[in-house]
């Protein structure tokens, strides 16, 4: 697929302004890079709200609308719920425009192949954003590994709790889209938010050749189902193991401007460990970094910390991609079937009572 740099600002829409534009429309605020020039909705409220952030932006009810208006877009921002992935970043790409796609990329592989053939078929860039890449503690994390300072890698252990009180407020209409996902075996804590996890394995440790997993089931309230507790366990084609820990703790309050998500990494070495005590809440009050190694603690105090910042770095780096065409996107759309691959297969495993999946397998 052929990409031409742009070499002058590139001309952006927000399609889908909803909870989670607040966090990615840092990377575009004060960007000399980028100019946004429409935004799209259905809800008249919603756009009104936003075009205060982009007062010259005009502003759209559906992309059809937008794409019958003759406006000249180079590249979106598609801030959509899951379920409409496929049919309207296929309608996006057909359009003319670059995609930068919230995660997961979709629900099924189907979905992907068709998204991808749409891509192939425009010549547009697809990305799958993944802003966990660019949280500071996490680069750092990696750095760390990579540098062979804990010694050979033994093992490595991600935690989430998820917490029922704390954090900002997410309209109903969010927690709709999320309650069909669920209807359709797609939870919340395993496909949604598991995704950056998914993800950050993947981006530490590479391609993944088994899982096994367990996954459960609470109800919060009548009607209501979240995938909990839950337990994914995982070798990559090197060897090392991960295991992913998700628990449920719907009467703990979380202190966190975002989402109530209390998160921890920790990768030990025969030297020692490193550990990443919290991610999108501010539930360990240590620094957001720690590394023993030789009997001695190290601690990072000075790393950026806000989850929203990762949001901002992501957004940066798309753009800046779209001026060069150089390095890694952080994901490809290609690279993020492998993640949707690594989160079927565990639903595969669990289906199957525990059983290893090799999500290469998996059609």
């Amino acid at each position: 697929m052929s990409f031409s740099p742009y070499n002058r600002p590139v001309r952006a829409a927000f399609v889908g302004l909803g909870r989670v534009y607040d966090l990615n429309m840092r990377a575009y605020a004060g960007n000399p890079d980028v100019e946004v020039v429409a935004l799209v909705d259905p809800s008249d409220e919603r756009r009104t709200q936003r075009q205060a952030d982009w007062p010259e932006a005009r502003a759209f009810a559906s992309v059809a609308e937008l794409a019958a208006s003759g406006l000249e877009v180079d590249a979106v921002e598609a801030l959509l719920p899951i379920p409409l992935h496929s049919d309207t970043v296929i309608e996006m790409l057909g359009s003319g425009w670059h995609v930068n796609l919230q995660k997961p990329i979709c629900n099924d592989l189907a979905g992907a192949e068709r998204m991808i053939e749409a891509a192939e078929t425009s010549g547009k860039q697809l990305r799958v954003m993944e802003n966990y890449l660019f949280y500071e503690p996490l680069q750092k994390l990696k750095a760390t590994v990579d540098s062979g300072e804990l010694g050979e890698v033994s093992g490595y252990h991600v935690k989430m709790v998820a917490s029922g009180l704390g954090g900002w407020d997410v309209p109903g209409s969010t927690y709709e889209w999320q309650f069909q996902q669920t209807r359709v075996g797609r939870g919340t804590l395993v496909f949604d938010d598991g995704w950056h996890k998914l993800s950050t394995a993947i981006w530490l440790f590479g391609p993944v050749k088994e899982v096994r997993a367990w996954i459960g089931n609470t109800e919060v309230i009548p009607g209501i189902d979240v995938d909990a507790p839950s337990t994914l366990v995982w070798e990559h084609v090197n060897g090392i193991r991960g295991i992913f820990d998700i628990t449920l703790a719907v009467d703990m309050y979380l202190r966190s401007d975002y989402y109530t998500n209390d998160e921890r990494w920790e990768v030990t070495g025969r030297r020692g460990y490193a550990r990443v005590n919290r991610c999108t809440g501010r539930g360990i009050q240590q620094p957001s970094l720690e590394v023993y190694v030789d009997g001695e603690m190290r601690s990072y105090h000075a790393l950026d910390d806000d989850w929203a910042s990762s949001f901002r770095d992501s957004g940066r780096h798309w753009l800046h991609w779209l001026h060069t065409g150089e390095g890694p996107m952080l994901w490809s759309a290609a690279e993020s079937v492998e993640v949707l691959r690594f989160a079927l297969a565990a639903y595969a495993s669990s289906d199957a009572g525990g059983t290893g999946f090799d999500p290469v397998s998996l059609d």
